[in-house]
């Protein structure tokens, strides 16, 4: 009975005195949410930019003329192969007597002493010599540039005006066309001259020339002014503009970049390619990843945590140099192993998969 008379009371004991105590006191944090901070190092920038294509025969060049009147021979014939200069038919203009020329008259004083007798002597006094005939002039129409005649649209014996549509000459050169977003055209605004090339399933990479970068719009219109007018029946390539880069629409970005392939690649219109750009490499220079950096070119800012980690990150400004799409060079404002937050407050982080946003870090 003694026995079972302590247990009893240790268990009364035990469920009302022992767990009527107040724990509140005894409990301390067991973890804290700290945002992720990041140092500024050194590292090297390139500046590449890769981006698809495709290739596209240039656009013919249209054939002008430059003189008023009318069409009396031609040198060559439509598809001929031609230079630079080459003449492909003549305009003969008549030469119109300026206003207020008189005709020649014959004076009624010889003072040459001519015998009224002679030939070619004037009749008499008064008399008017025959009014003279019409003067012409002669002028060659000639190739805009080197390439194929592709069309030929005026006629023999044809009036023309000056500036009129008269044909087109294909270049038989190439290009290797795509599309560039906003981000890659701030990271291009130190525009390379040369490029490499690449073609799907086709030669070796190659030195792609004389680099033209440019926004869709402008690049549209431009292609459209000099196609040939419709309504004589010249053709032209198909423009360079956005709609002709197959996968390629409005949305995948706002300008084009395109380059010349050289005359000695293998290539035909509508191949698939690949283009990368180098603007500038910057070696051994502080760096940040640009999810720490509000901004990518120029000016940006980044945030600086306080020492305990307890009150609100200062803001700084900083310039910036170079960036890769991954990093940004910080030309000035940072020093080096300065931290700053690895994240823009207010932005969503980039966490491994199945980690929790904002428990990046744990303490105890």
């Amino acid at each position: 009975m003694l026995i079972f008379s302590v247990i009893a009371v240790a268990l009364v004991k035990i469920a009302f005195v022992d767990g009527l105590q107040d724990e509140g006191g005894q409990l301390l944090p067991q973890a804290r949410i700290e945002a992720p901070v990041i140092a500024a190092g050194r590292a090297t920038v390139t500046n590449t930019v890769e981006l698809s294509g495709a290739v596209q025969s240039d656009a013919a060049v249209p054939v002008r003329t430059t003189a008023a009147g009318k069409v009396v021979y031609f040198f060559v014939e439509k598809g001929a192969q031609l230079a630079a200069g080459d003449k492909i038919f003549q305009i003969r203009s008549e030469v119109v007597p300026e206003p207020g020329a008189d005709p020649v008259d014959a004076s009624p004083a010889d003072p040459e002493g001519t015998d009224p007798g002679d030939e070619g002597a004037a009749d008499g006094p008064g008399t008017t010599a025959p009014a003279p005939g019409p003067v012409y002039t002669y002028s060659d129409v000639v190739a805009p540039a080197a390439g194929t005649l592709e069309t030929l649209t005026v006629l023999l014996n044809q009036e023309t005006s000056v500036g009129d549509n008269a044909g087109t000459v294909a270049p038989g050169t190439f290009s290797i066309t795509g599309s560039l977003t906003t981000a890659q055209q701030f990271r291009l605004m130190g525009k390379p001259t040369t490029a490499t090339g690449t073609i799907t399933n086709g030669p070796a990479p190659f030195d792609c020339q004389n680099v033209q970068l440019s926004n869709s719009n402008s690049n549209s219109n431009s292609n459209s002014n000099a196609a040939a007018d419709p309504a004589a029946g010249a053709q032209t390539e198909p423009g360079m503009g956005l709609e002709a880069v197959p996968g390629a629409t409005a949305e995948t970005g706002s300008g084009q970049v395109s380059c010349a392939v050289p005359a000695d690649v293998a290539v035909f219109p509508g191949l698939g390619a690949t283009i990368t750009l180098t603007a500038g490499e910057a070696a051994d220079v502080l760096t940040l990843p640009l999810t720490a950096v509000k901004g990518s070119v120029q000016n940006g800012v980044v945030w600086i945590p306080t020492a305990d980690g307890s009150g609100a990150p200062e803001e700084r400004e900083v310039v910036l140099g170079l960036n890769d799409g991954e990093q940004v060079e910080i030309a000035s404002g940072l020093a080096e192993g300065e931290q700053v937050l690895e994240f823009v407050p207010g932005t969503d982080a980039l966490l491994p998969e199945g980690q929790m946003a904002g428990f990046g870090q744990m303490g105890g």
